[in-house]
Formats: structure tokens, C-alpha cells, sequence
């Protein structure tokens, strides 16, 4: 914030994994004009499905899909012909290849792929001046892997022959922010970024 002293950060904190909870922080938002909207909460569980915590593969759910769905939804109610508005959902590499150790996890990011891919298409048919994009990264440096994998000292280096940093991937989202593609994507041959439209096909 010292870089940048005229913006102001408002802090919201809510249980995303908690619908109810979800609906009140959107509706206490109400107050701003949000021209961009990016559902990026969202965590994974790497493990065989025979050792899966179900509890905790409930809350994957319910935060990877019901959260971003209710979220999505509410936004494009309010913004759908408001110019110049975005919806950015965050998938995965996994949201369009099946994952090993991953199954439930890849499942939510095809969801994710899907209904963002989906909903963009709708929005264009229909002459809706928001845009609905999907940003799927690959592998990425953050504590997502730590936490995916329950190792707090997993190493990205030993782990991944590529992978990028949160500042690579932040300039991705950019880049698929400033084009009129739907899909940001890495790809997993050689870890470079490519926006292309819809992935999966399209019955309209």
C-alpha cells in the first residue's frame, strides 16, 4: 500500500465454505460499483481416493463449487449489462486434464472450466456486456501445494521440473484480462501461457 497510497483496501472476512455466509458477503458489497469480480478461493487435496477425509473433501466442494457457483451467479445478475465488467474465475491445468492423487479436485476444476466456458458463450449470445473468463494455471509457488499435500516443508524444486511464481501468474491473469478470449491457460508440455475461447464444445 505504500507504493500506491490512493487505494483503498477494504477487508471482508466470511467462511466461503458456508453458503449463508457467502450470500451476506456478497450482499454486503452492494455499497461498491465492482467492475471486476475474481473467485480465487479454493484449495486442493492431493491423496488416493481410498485415504480421502470426506470432511474435509466436503468443504473442497463446497467452497471450489457452491461458493464460486453462488458468487458467479449473484454477479452476473447485478453486472451482466454493465459495460466494461469482467467475471474471472481461477480453475486449474487439472480443470482440463485428469490429475493423479487429485480426482475430487480435478472434478471442481472441471466444473469450474466448464461453467465459466459455459456462461461466457450464454453472455455473448445474448448480447450481455460483461465478459466471463477462466484462468488455469499449472503448477504455481504459493502455499497451495504445502496445504494440498498436508507438508508444510513440500519443496516446489524438488517437486516440479517448471513451475511459475505468483508475479508470473498475476501478469497471466493480466494478459487475459486485457484480451476478449475466454480461456488463459498454461500449458503443461513446456509451461507456456495461452488464451484461446472455449475449450469444451457448445451445444447453442
Amino acid at each position: 500500500m505504500e507504493d500506491h497510497p490512493e487505494v483503498d483496501v477494504v477487508i471482508k472476512v466470511a467462511d466461503l465454505s458456508n453458503a449463508t455466509e457467502v450470500i451476506q458477503l456478497y450482499k454486503s458489497l452492494k455499497q461498491y460499483h465492482i467492475e471486476t469480480w475474481i473467485n480465487n478461493a479454493g484449495f486442493g487435496i492431493h491423496t488416493l481416493m481410498k485415504d480421502e477425509n470426506i470432511e474435509r473433501a466436503q468443504n473442497m466442494l463446497h467452497l471450489n463449487i457452491e461458493a464460486l457457483t453462488i458468487l458467479s451467479t449473484l454477479y452476473v445478475q447485478d453486472y451482466a449489462n454493465v459495460e466494461g465488467t469482467q467475471l474471472i474465475n481461477i480453475s486449474s491445468a487439472a480443470g482440463y486434464n485428469m490429475a493423479p492423487t487429485a480426482v475430487i479436485y480435478s472434478a471442481t476444476k472441471f466444473y469450474v472450466s466448464s461453467f465459466t466456458e459455459n456462461l461466457a458463450l450464454e453472455l455473448r449470445e445474448n448480447g450481455a456486456k460483461m465478459q466471463a473468463k477462466v484462468l488455469a494455471p499449472a503448477a504455481t509457488e504459493s502455499e497451495f501445494a504445502k496445504i494440498a499435500n498436508s507438508d508444510k516443508d513440500f519443496d516446489m524444486d524438488q517437486a516440479f521440473d517448471k513451475y511459475h511464481t505468483s508475479e508470473e501468474m498475476a501478469d497471466f491473469m493480466l494478459q487475459l484480462y486485457d484480451s476478449d478470449k475466454i480461456v488463459g491457460s498454461v500449458v503443461s508440455e513446456d509451461y507456456s501461457f495461452e488464451l484461446t475461447d472455449n475449450k469444451f464444445p457448445y451445444l447453442g
